[in-house]
């Protein structure tokens, strides 16, 4: 009886251990001053534009911290990966990014951009170490929108206190405008999920080699039905290979993207679905608990 009572007393401690980090996510609200980054080529009236797309006005703007991103700043980013005259020589990209609870993952909205996907931006952000995040991207008439990744990363390093490190930063970039150039082959939402797909892979598998991330490329390729062209492949190993070294987490990175990885789920594509530690502390004392609540009613 002595055992048993101790047995008790070991599920009791487990399960409230399990509750203690739900209790603290419910209770991690919002509370910082969400932050817009304006193209700081706008004129007033495109301004007005973007507030517009935003959903507040010139009077609302009190409760947002706002910087500007310059044309500068969007080549240092993109010169490496888009033309010159791709970039442009105004800064037009706006940004509005909000803080949200805990665990909500990043949920991005677009309007007037034409290159780049939600789903693309999710991706990018993600890498670029975002999390928990409600990101808005607008531009004052359709615009690519490659730029506004400079203009999130830049908010949400004002937003939190944390810069983006320029690895992250470039990869990010990096990513964005090879899935937007995949996108005009095979289509915007497949090319998301593609390197949705292939980050998985080369994540939970550590693979840096360009055989390995080719093998996986291929994979990807079968899984979704697409066919990417041998260019591309080369340009997605060189990717990976830096996404490999950000040493992203498995299970962050799925659930800040979380959206764009049920849908792959619902395609009946097998992701790595390895439990994080925590996730498998408590479900070992679940079971625990669930074979003392089964002893004691077989006593009775």
């Amino acid at each position: 009886m002595k055992r048993a009572i101790r047995l008790i007393f070991a599920g009791v401690l487990a399960l409230t251990m399990c509750l203690v980090p739900m209790q603290f996510s419910e209770a991690d609200s919002v509370s910082v001053k969400p932050f817009i980054a304006f193209g700081a080529d706008l004129s007033a009236k495109e301004k007005k534009e973007v507030l517009k797309q935003f959903g507040i006005t010139e009077a609302d703007l009190a409760d947002y911290e706002t910087i500007e991103v310059t044309n500068k700043e969007e080549h240092e980013y993109l010169d490496e990966y888009l033309a010159s005259r791709v970039i442009g020589t105004r800064a037009l990209s706006s940004v509005m990014i909000e803080e949200a609870d805990a665990g909500s993952g990043i949920q991005v909205e677009t309007h007037n951009i034409s290159f780049c996907s939600k789903e693309m931006y999710t991706n990018a952000l993600v890498t670029a170490g975002i999390s928990d995040a409600t990101v808005t991207v607008a531009g004052p008439f359709q615009i690519s929108g490659t730029a506004a990744l400079v203009g999130a990363m830049k908010a949400y390093g004002e937003m939190t206190g944390e810069d983006v490190g320029l690895e992250q930063s470039d990869a990010a970039t990096n990513e964005l405008v090879l899935t937007s150039e995949l996108g005009d082959s095979i289509g915007k939402e497949e090319a998301a999920q593609f390197v949705a797909l292939l980050k998985d892979k080369v994540v939970s598998g550590d693979l840096s080699s360009e055989e390995d991330i080719r093998g996986a490329i291929e994979e990807a390729e079968d899984e979704l039905n697409l066919q990417i062209s041998d260019n591309m492949k080369t340009k997605m190993v060189g990717l990976m290979q830096k996404i490999n070294g950000l040493d992203l987490d498995l299970d962050s990175l799925k659930d800040q993207a979380q959206g764009v990885y049920d849908k792959l789920k619902d395609m009946g594509i097998d992701l790595d679905d390895a439990e994080g530690v925590w996730e498998k502390i408590c479900s070992f004392f679940a079971m625990i608990w669930e074979a003392i609540v089964g002893f004691f009613k077989s006593l009775f």
